[in-house]
């Protein structure tokens, strides 16, 4: 029996969560097919823990830096457990996926590249990814491969906290001041054209079967639970068009080379280097 099958159905028997280093360690190695799949989930997570990175220390209160920061960090490893479970179908880690690939490489949505803004704008971001998220990781535990189960477990009680979190803002601020409603009802509008892209099935999910997860089959209870919130909050759902493109080709991503130049840099130019 593989690695795959084998260590993680013990690992969630025992209790115990995966690792990176379970992954790496225990020479598995994923179909290719499956690692493709891995590099969309693994690439979504990278590229928004990137971005929330950035308001450490420029939150609009103390508790917050470290809120966000925690977020950036279960998001970062989330990135670590699909990207070293896709790198074992070439043979390459998850740095030489997360630093060497090249723009046009990477798969993730646009959604998770989009600019943080203001405070309301990463918010309205934090919102629907995390509501999407949510969907998409409470199916994949009931995945027919062993290792993407057994990630989307782990992971899913994290991003439980995420949901959570982004709906106490969004309500902190719908139910604000006018100000604050109008900054986080200005970000919604500002995301929400990259909405349709989460919910888009390509021939790469749809060949995968009960592998994968079809994204259009989390889009009624995303669309359901989205508009509960935001009644709530006082907000309204937003009314644009998808922006052009709708796939995770990269082929229409337009901040993405920003968000690598900052991410791979010090990678790049010291190749190897160990700290």
């Amino acid at each position: 029996m593989s690695f795959a099958s084998h260590d993680s159905a013990t690992k969630q028997s025992a209790g115990n969560a995966i690792t990176a280093e379970d992954i790496r360690e225990g020479g598995s190695k994923a179909p290719e097919d499956v690692a493709r799949y891995a590099l969309y989930l693994g690439d979504d997570a990278l590229m928004l823990a990137q971005r929330l990175g950035w308001w450490i220390a420029r939150a609009p209160e103390l508790e917050e830096d470290i809120a966000l920061a925690n977020i950036a960090l279960d998001l970062l490893g989330h990135a670590r457990f699909f990207l070293t479970y896709a790198g074992s179908a070439w043979g390459k880690t998850e740095d030489d996926l997360a630093y060497f690939r090249d723009e046009e490489e990477f798969r993730s949505c646009r959604l998770v590249e989009q600019e943080n803004g203001d405070f309301g704008q990463t918010i309205a971001r934090q919102l629907i990814f995390s509501f999407y998220q949510y969907e998409l990781y409470r199916r994949l535990v009931r995945s027919s491969d062993p290792t993407l189960a057994a990630i989307a477990e782990k992971a899913l009680k994290e991003v439980e906290y995420h949901q959570d979190h982004a709906s106490q803002w969004i309500l902190r601020l719908g139910l604000g001041t006018e100000e604050s409603k109008r900054r986080v009802q200005d970000g919604l509008h500002y995301m929400w054209p990259y909405v349709d892209e989460l919910f888009h099935d390509d021939e790469l999910i749809e060949s995968l079967g009960d592998v994968a997860v079809l994204p259009s089959s989390l889009r009624a209870d995303f669309d359901r639970r989205i508009a509960e919130i935001l009644d709530e909050a006082g907000l309204d759902v937003p009314d644009v068009a998808g922006a052009y493109g709708g796939d995770r080709s990269g082929e229409f991503s337009e901040q993405r080379g920003h968000i690598l130049a900052e991410m791979q840099v010090l990678a790049r130019q010291h190749p190897g280097a160990t700290w």
